[in-house]
């Protein structure tokens, strides 16, 4: 799933180690989020949101996600 974390986050000066301690996780987090290698619970979805003062679609893409009911899961 891509996400803006990163261009947000500069967008606003905050460094990876001060949005960890926003967030309440390791600076690894970070940039495992910003690279893509690690998508969050919804908890820290949330977090990210509200640090960023966006709903959690304007952080995250899902445009390449299967839709329910597109060849995945059954409805």
């Amino acid at each position: 799933m891509k996400n803006r974390i990163e261009e947000l986050r500069r967008a606003r000066g905050i460094r990876q180690e001060e949005l960890a301690h926003l967030l309440g996780v390791s600076r690894q987090t970070v940039i495992s989020l910003e690279k893509g290698k690690y998508n969050p619970s919804l908890t820290l979805a949330f977090r990210l949101s509200r640090a960023f003062g966006l709903p959690i679609e304007g952080i995250f893409d899902d445009a390449d996600e299967p839709r329910v009911g597109e060849g995945g899961d059954e409805t």
